[in-house]
């Protein structure tokens, strides 16, 4: 290809991506023109609220994703498995871990929860509808979102990924070895390499600022080392179990109406007046379905 081509093509791209940006809404536009039927409200079934002395987290579980997994979960919550446990890991730009702090000899029983978990790290496409993102994405053929949740795929299984808020469940190195006894949430960048290594199952939904403004700890892994940097967790209660002027009134933006498509396209070309390139590409995980707190 010669010098001229070069530069035809080049003028072609900007010329398509300057149409594409002209056509496309400000994301504050998007958001003001939503009705009701664009948003949701999580099952409180499926919705943990964990609280800690600076205030509550409010978590989704997503059981299409980790059905196993999250039984077990349940059954620790429901027979109050955390209260009283700790956060034991903040590691800077990475993740917060929370599950108990004592020696395995020391452990709490976990009661009738099962001690180990088969991993669900990725799943069969049948019955799942995703909505497909428009990203050149490094881990997976194709990125979207799947009831709410981001999900990569290879067009035969899909699997959540390793976006910020993410929950996943600790393991060490035996892919059977997590049972929903510690759990984790991804603070920093996104760990994409962990995605199909790791049961992820679920995101927060609210206050997620509690965990990443954690004093970062200084042991291996930001591993806490001693007692004294321990934030204790007050209690863990499914949605279901709260009192129904308890719960937060909380909605999520769908993930699959046209509303939610001119979301992507607002957030993947950015009109607003700041932005003197509108970019005209987006990652999977820079798309966060916006939460509505009534």
């Amino acid at each position: 290809m010669n010098r001229t081509s070069t530069l035809l093509l080049g003028i072609v791209f900007v010329s398509l991506t300057s149409a594409a940006s002209a056509e496309t809404p400000v994301t504050a536009d998007v958001m003001a023109a939503l009705v009701e039927t664009d948003w949701r409200q999580p099952d409180p079934a499926n919705v943990l609220y964990m609280e800690l002395p600076q205030g509550m987290i409010v978590m989704e579980l997503a059981p299409d994703f980790a059905p196993k997994n999250i039984v077990n979960i349940k059954k620790l919550v429901a027979e109050k498995y955390f209260d009283g446990l700790a956060i034991i890991r903040s590691q800077d730009n990475y993740v917060v871990q929370w599950g108990d702090p004592a020696e395995d000899d020391d452990a709490r029983s976990i009661g009738s929860a099962a001690t180990a978990i088969s991993p669900e790290f990725s799943r069969s496409t049948d019955g799942v509808k995703i909505f497909n993102i428009d990203s050149r994405d490094a881990y997976a053929d194709t990125v979207g979102f799947a009831n709410g949740f981001p999900v990569g795929s290879n067009g035969e299984q899909v699997w959540l990924t390793h976006c910020y808020g993410m929950i996943g469940v600790a393991r060490g190195t035996e892919p059977n070895s997590g049972n929903g006894t510690s759990l984790y949430v991804v603070t920093g960048h996104a760990p994409r390499h962990l995605d199909r290594n790791i049961t992820l199952a679920g995101r927060v939904l609210s206050g997620i600022e509690l965990l990443t403004t954690l004093p970062r700890g200084n042991g291996p892994l930001g591993f806490y080392e001693s007692p004294d940097e321990l934030t204790p967790i007050v209690s863990v209660r499914l949605g279901t179990e709260l009192a129904e002027q308890e719960r937060l009134d909380i909605n999520v933006m769908r993930t699959d109406t046209d509303a939610f498509a001119n979301y992507v396209k607002s957030r993947t070309f950015r009109r607003e007046d700041w932005f003197v390139e509108p970019t005209g590409r987006i990652e999977i995980c820079n798309i966060i379905p916006p939460i509505r707190v009534d």
